[in-house]
């Protein structure tokens, strides 16, 4: 399962596969593996002969922020499903949180065209991806600030990268 993770305003990539008591993730590029152990509100998780104890309050679902606790440090998680956002309310500029710019499809980054802490309005050109000979401008769907531009000119993105985030 691919997500991106929202945690202090930082947007990273998330993949995680469980194979029964194993988990594999990885996170921003850094591949993991630990063995969970499922405790009646917890989860422990061993990796590399640590061991690490873990809680989720709430159902983790795209979009919504949960508490996880790694022991007793706490850190707000919003969760979010790059192929449900494409459809949701939120990426059509109606909700009142960040809307995430993200890539439609593989492509190059040919330009971008807002800096972090801009003031923008709703329909203004956010990034430029060429895809398939295409020059594709990513337009943010509502008025705000960009809170972070996640991409340089000529760095190549997948599908469902998150580009820019618009609060």
């Amino acid at each position: 399962m691919k997500l991106d993770a929202s945690i202090a305003d930082e947007v990273i990539d998330v993949e995680v596969r469980r194979e029964g008591e194993r988990v594999i993730g990885v996170v921003d590029g850094r591949r993991y593996e630990f063995s969970l152990q499922q405790t009646a509100r917890s989860y422990l998780l061993r990796a590399d002969g640590a061991v690490f104890d873990c809680r989720v309050d709430g159902q983790p679902r795209s979009g919504e922020t949960v508490d996880v606790f790694v022991g007793t440090e706490r850190f707000a998680v919003t969760f979010t499903d790059p192929k449900r956002l494409r459809g949701s309310t939120e990426a059509a500029g109606m909700g009142d949180g960040a809307v995430r710019i993200v890539a439609p499809m593989p492509g190059k980054i040919v330009r971008v065209l807002v800096e972090v802490g801009a003031q923008i309005e709703a329909g203004a050109g956010v990034v430029v991806v060429e895809a398939m000979k295409m020059q594709n401008e990513m337009k943010s769907p509502k008025a705000g600030t960009v809170t972070a531009v996640n991409v340089e000119v000529g760095a190549t993105v997948n599908g469902g990268d998150v580009l820019a985030v618009i609060e």
